[in-house]
C-alpha cells in the first residue's frame, strides 16, 4: 500500500501535520508533472499525425510550440535534458525527411 491509497480506501493517510504538508506538495507537484507531459506528448503526436496525413506546413508551425512545451518539461525536471534534446532532434528529422 502506498500513500496514495487514501484516494481510494481512507488507508495509509498521513498522521503527522508535516507527512500531510508533504503529501498535498506530492499531489500538487504530480499534477504539474502531468499536465507538462501531457502538453508535449499531444504536440509531438499531433506533428507526426499532420506529417503522415502529408499536411507539413500545419506540422512546421508546430514546431515552435513543441520545443517549448519540450524545453518546458525539461527545465522543470519531467523528463532529462538529452530526452528533450532526443525529441527536438527527431521532430526536425521527421519534418525535413517529409520535405525532401
Amino acid at each position: 500500500m502506498t500513500n496514495w491509497d487514501f484516494l481510494t480506501n481512507k488507508i495509509n493517510m498521513p498522521i503527522t501535520a508535516s507527512a500531510k504538508k508533504a503529501l498535498r506538495q506530492s499531489i500538487r507537484r504530480q499534477a504539474g508533472n502531468l499536465r507538462r507531459s501531457n502538453a508535449y506528448k499531444s504536440v509531438v503526436k499531433e506533428i507526426k499525425k499532420l506529417a503522415s496525413a502529408g499536411q507539413i506546413d500545419e506540422a512546421k508551425r508546430l514546431v515552435a510550440k513543441a520545443y517549448q512545451a519540450i524545453d518546458k518539461a525539461a527545465k522543470t525536471g519531467v523528463i532529462k535534458k538529452n530526452k528533450a534534446s532526443r525529441l527536438k532532434s527527431n521532430t526536425a528529422r521527421l519534418l525535413v525527411k517529409l520535405v525532401k
